[in-house]
């Protein structure tokens, strides 16, 4: 857990105040090493967004004496001490809650799945859904506020911001400059300095069946950004937007997006999906409030453990070949953040 302390009058924050109200000074963000159990409160009774019962609160207390609450459905006792595991396989998947802070949500899911090396030389190709003009709070597209924080991430690992772009292209009749502007992603990129990018208009190489786009070649990492949607294979469709147009389409003639997926994941392998799962939308378009940043390398299993979490059973035929059991979970727990959006699904 993060904390935000004063440089001056050494006062704490939980969540990220720009600056001390008394000193007017830039708080420094804390981070906890060590992890203790100092309370413990046994859940019976469930609620909207905890509706499997038995589980337990913590009160957990960092090396400098931070106190905070966390679910868990491992019991602990007081005094134990609280880890959460970390993993280098890249078929595992990182679950995170969004408390206050966006920044400390991506940076503590990419720490659990085993970190990324990034320098001030690293060439980052940032793939967001960008699929209609919608303004943010419709969650077709992703938002503004997690496009803006995954390049402040970037930034702040020493990543060049003329070395970072944003990329995508329209499979429909609408110009991607529009949906762009509309979502407001285009502005984030001019003002981070970012150079956004029409991959409709670059140059697309033949590997395989698969004709895809220079830049991805020339890429040190493909962050590929989906904003989750219930029901949707979200992070493994994005990946779709690398392909040429009339490559794609001439593929989806002869096989379904779940075959296109798979085959372009072996093709591919710097892709890393950092997911939004913040605010997702339904089947029906509306919107409810999940809280979560997903992480993995694999985008089946990262889509097969949403499907999971948001409790929707109609599984598509390609996550039916996904085992759960298979999947290295890190960090929060399915059944600590599961919830049940859509009655029916």
């Amino acid at each position: 857990m993060a904390f935000y302390q004063c440089p001056k009058c050494k006062k704490v924050w939980q969540y990220p105040v720009e600056k001390c109200p008394q000193c007017f000074l830039k708080l420094e963000k804390l981070k906890s090493t060590k992890i203790g159990v100092v309370g413990i409160s046994k859940v019976q009774i469930p609620t909207m967004f905890h509706q499997k019962t038995p589980y337990f609160v913590l009160l957990l207390e960092d090396e400098n004496g931070n106190r905070w609450v966390q679910k868990s459905v491992k019991e602990y006792k007081i005094g134990d001490e609280f880890k959460i595991e970390k993993t280098k396989d890249k078929n595992g998947v990182a679950i995170w809650r969004i408390k206050y802070d966006i920044l400390e949500a991506i940076e503590k899911v990419v720490e659990l799945i085993g970190g990324l090396e990034l320098n001030q030389d690293s060439k980052i190709l940032i793939l967001p859904t960008l699929i209609s003009p919608k303004h943010p709070y419709l969650a077709e597209n992703t938002s503004p506020e997690f496009l803006e924080t995954t390049i402040e991430y970037l930034i702040e690992k020493g990543v060049r911001p003329e070395n970072i772009k944003v990329a995508s292209q329209s499979f429909d009749e609408t110009p991607i400059g529009v949906s762009a502007q509309k979502s407001q992603l285009l502005r984030v990129c001019q003002e981070k300095k970012v150079l956004p990018i029409d991959l409709a208009e670059k140059n697309f190489v033949k590997k395989g069946n698969f004709e895809i786009p220079e830049e991805t070649l020339s890429s040190n990492l493909i962050l590929n950004l989906p904003i989750m949607k219930i029901g949707k294979l979200s992070a493994s469709e994005n990946i779709l937007k690398i392909l040429k147009k009339e490559n794609y389409l001439g593929l989806k003639y002869l096989s379904s997006d779940e075959e296109i997926t798979k085959n372009l994941a072996k093709i591919l392998d710097n892709i890393f999906t950092l997911a939004e799962a913040d605010r997702i939308q339904k089947s029906d378009g509306f919107c409810s409030y999940l809280g979560l940043v997903l992480a993995s390398f694999n985008s089946l299993n990262l889509d097969r453990i949403f499907f999971e979490v948001t409790n929707f059973r109609n599984l598509p035929e390609i996550l039916k070949e996904v085992k759960i059991e298979n999947i290295p979970i890190l960090g929060r727990g399915i059944e600590e953040v599961k919830f049940k959006v859509e009655k029916y699904g």
